[in-house]
């Protein structure tokens, strides 16, 4: 670890000035990270804090075609008459029309849900059905309004690893069945968006659209797929939330999450369980679930 306000002689700097500034900065930071004779210290010792404070928390639902599917089959109706083999394949057609004709699905998050890599996880007494989501996330660099999918990813500064923890049950409005979801109540208690523990820079991902996203609940493999799997890129993604909203330096892009969740295992969230959440290049975070009321 090195502290950059040391290091880059800026007292007052934050994480959010090193995105406002990514341009210049940059370079400055790979040499640090050449420089042996840097004041570097050892991690174990300090507590691991989420990487950025975002502004704002941009988020993308449906993203995954087979995570799509698995929840569609999850969530037919008693009387549904397909077969689930009928369902499966009905659903998968439909995934690939809307990939190559339809926009993503964005809706936004709370920054007060972030919480560190390493932190634990307290599960809402009122929570009945807390599940995981690994997602790959971009931090952006620079203000992003209206951009091209040609040139979006040029507003990206690095990647970094999101665990988006959802209440299923209170993604439904069953009041005002109307409504349809609600993604304050399910995903935004505080805490539920584990971040980190790292940024990576985007020049040294060779390509996000190949990446492994591999999550394991008490050391089972439950999530092990590649964002390959996207329906929408980043790119699509930020051209897409840009084409209304100003994206800016820190801000959060998290990009749907893959196949096998809990409720496709039939397996959600308790206290005691832990999480281990890693991508390809970005490291790997582990949080622990404790219920509320227990919390230390």
């Amino acid at each position: 670890m090195l502290d950059l306000r040391t290091a880059l002689g800026e007292p007052a700097l934050t994480t959010r000035g090193i995105f406002e500034h990514w341009d210049e900065i940059l370079p400055r930071l790979h040499e640090l990270a050449a420089d042996e004779t840097a004041d570097w210290r050892p991690l174990e010792h300090l507590r691991v804090h989420a990487p950025v404070e975002p502004r704002q928390v941009f988020q993308s639902g449906a993203n995954y075609r087979q995570h799509v599917i698995d929840l569609e089959v999850a969530h037919r109706a008693p009387d549904d008459p397909r077969t689930v083999e009928e369902a499966r394949a009905e659903i998968a057609a439909v995934m690939d029309r809307r990939a190559a004709e339809d926009l993503p699905y964005a809706f936004i998050g709370l920054p007060s849900a972030i919480t560190g890599p390493f932190d634990d996880v307290v599960l809402p007494d009122w929570a009945q059905q807390p599940d995981w989501e690994l997602e790959l996330a971009a931090v952006m660099a620079r203000p992003a309004y209206r951009v091209t999918v040609e040139e979006a990813l040029e507003y990206v500064a690095g990647y970094t690893i999101a665990n988006d923890l959802t209440d299923r049950a209170t993604v439904f409005r069953r009041d005002m069945k109307a409504i349809g979801t609600d993604w304050l109540r399910c995903k935004n208690a505080p805490g539920f968006t584990p971040l980190g523990p790292w940024i990576v820079p985007a020049e040294s991902i060779a390509d996000p659209g190949d990446l492994r996203v591999t999550l394991k609940l008490n050391g089972e493999t439950m999530q092990d797929e590649s964002t390959k799997d996207m329906l929408f890129g980043i790119a699509r993604l930020v051209s897409y939330i840009s084409q209304t909203s100003r994206l800016l330096p820190g801000d959060l892009v998290l990009t749907g999450s893959p196949a096998g969740n809990g409720m496709h295992w039939g397996r959600l969230l308790r206290d005691g369980d832990v999480m281990e959440g890693s991508i390809t290049g970005l490291g790997a975070q582990r949080t622990r679930c404790v219920a509320e009321g227990t919390a230390s």
